[in-house]
């Protein structure tokens, strides 16, 4: 099975539909399956306003037609919403090749924490946007519920994993910061949420980790935050295996690939009781989730770091990719 993923969410940028696609291509040969892309690269970008590592594609049909061609794919899914994906709809729709999409990000929630547009205006057009195509993919039961109750159709759960050879345990600590410890790991972003973790009055130590269009600007108001930019990797699995609770403080995430990190370093977690983390840490007991932030973040610190290994060993790369390529047989009924 060949599979043209189109994107416009690419490295450089770091952020979970980036790191699901790159694992989805890595373990596909598994399954007798090989993924290409259509990114940002294969055209000339503009940097998003606001947001300049971001970088958007001045795509045309003509372009992603050839490069189509040049694939040859048994199939072709679409991963965003971005000029890229809409682009590559209009032109599969037109030259009848068979797609799907993915829901990774709740964009009119977004979209209304910046400007005034209602909801209603932002999920129409994405419902005509994913109910074009044979299939659409989430990372999770709630966010099906919701889109369901929103209109769209053909849903189907495609899950998220974690490499547990490099997010992992150590022994020690690798970063020295005064006890507890409290981490977040995300874009430094308005979506994040970030400050209903920052305005905490919380015992030890706050670690933050990444980069965005707040950093400088939250870097003047939390002086005693220790910021630390972008990390990945191995650098990253060290913050983490340093820390004793990771917040996950955002309201609008679908999944929160950095939850399952955290939990494979042996990290508990700290989250409100909302789509993502109701998700991922479930009846787990590896979090604790609760209205009030400062409550959830107090009580993960007696939760055993050994459970929380142990739990985030089940969500596998393979098993995700398992799924996307079953998902792609059943919405094309091969």
């Amino acid at each position: 099975m060949r599979v043209l993923v189109a994107t416009d969410a690419w490295r450089p940028q770091v952020n979970g539909v980036v790191r699901s696609l790159e694992n989805l291509a890595s373990e596909a040969p598994f399954f007798d399956a090989h993924i290409s892309f259509l990114t940002p690269h294969d055209f000339r970008t503009v940097p998003l306003l606001g947001y300049s590592e971001i970088r958007l594609a001045l795509a045309s049909p003509g372009a992603v037609k050839r490069a189509i061609a040049l694939a040859r794919p048994d199939f072709v899914h679409i991963a965003t919403e971005g000029p890229i994906g809409w682009v590559t709809r209009h032109v599969c729709q037109k030259e009848g090749y068979p797609f799907t999409t993915s829901y990774h990000t709740r964009f009119p929630e977004y979209l209304a924490a910046r400007l005034p547009v209602p909801l209603a205006w932002s999920y129409s057009a994405l419902r005509r946007f994913h109910n074009s195509g044979a299939g659409i993919m989430v990372g999770s039961p709630t966010l099906r519920e919701e889109l369901e109750a929103r209109g769209f159709g053909n849903l189907m759960l495609w899950s998220r994993g974690v490499d547990a050879r490099v997010f992992r345990p150590r022994i020690g600590r690798p970063l020295a910061f005064p006890k507890p410890v409290f981490l977040f790991v995300g874009r430094l972003s308005i979506e994040k949420n970030i400050t209903a973790f920052l305005t905490l009055d919380l015992p030890g130590s706050m670690v933050v980790v990444g980069d965005g269009p707040l950093r400088t600007r939250l870097e003047t108001k939390f002086p005693n935050v220790h910021f630390l930019g972008t990390r990945t990797g191995e650098a990253l699995a060290e913050v983490y295996a340093s820390a004793d609770v990771f917040i996950f403080p955002s309201l609008t995430d679908t999944f929160g690939i950095v939850i399952l990190e955290a939990l494979a370093c042996g990290l508990p977690v700290a989250a409100f009781p909302v789509m993502g983390p109701l998700d991922v840490i479930g009846q787990s007991e590896c979090g604790r989730l609760d209205t009030n932030l400062q409550r959830a973040a107090l009580g993960a610190l007696d939760i055993s770091r050994e459970r929380c290994r142990a739990y985030a060993s089940k969500f596998t790369w393979r098993e995700s990719t398992h799924q996307f390529i079953e998902n792609i047989r059943r919405a094309h009924d091969v």
